[in-house]
């Protein structure tokens, strides 16, 4: 499977210059993806925010078979939170800085629903409090449902 700058799979997502401080890098499917986004999220509730800044960390959850800490771009963010959070009013995103992180993003299928060849950030360890540069309420509209993050925009490029 090839990547592009145009392709559904990197959609919203800048070049990427420097990831070599991620070990084992970017993957999807042992292809190295070649693209990703200045800034990831994270979707989570106010307390757990709270939690984890006094652990100093946001683990995997221990429950199920996950082993990452499910992240977004925020051009996607509003999917996964229409799914699981909608009309919840506690949540906030956490931004992250991808340079910042110590453990691997692999960048995987979501679910069924999501568009077609649409991939997600997973990472596969903790999320370090100290890689959050910025918090922000994440309020849904009056109906419940959750709004693409206001100002998250497909970059601007050129494609044939």
């Amino acid at each position: 499977m090839g990547f592009s700058r145009c392709s559904p799979i990197v959609s919203g997502v800048s070049f990427l210059t420097a990831y070599s401080r991620l070990s084992g890098g970017l993957f999807k499917g042992g292809v190295t993806v070649t693209f990703a986004p200045h800034v990831l999220v994270h979707l989570c509730a106010v307390d757990e925010w709270s939690r984890a800044r006094n652990r100093g960390a946001i683990h995997p959850e221990a429950s199920g078979n996950a082993r990452f800490v499910h992240l977004s771009t925020p051009q996607q963010v509003h999917l996964p939170a229409n799914r699981l959070y909608r009309g919840r009013d506690d949540l906030v995103l956490l931004h992250i800085d991808p340079a910042r992180l110590n453990s691997p993003v692999r960048w995987e299928p979501g679910v069924a629903t999501d568009p077609k060849s649409m991939l997600f950030p997973h990472l596969y360890g903790p999320l370090p409090a100290r890689a959050v540069i910025k918090v922000t309420a994440y309020l849904p509209a009056p109906d419940g449902t959750f709004p693409p993050v206001a100002g998250s925009q497909e970059p601007s490029q050129e494609c044939t």
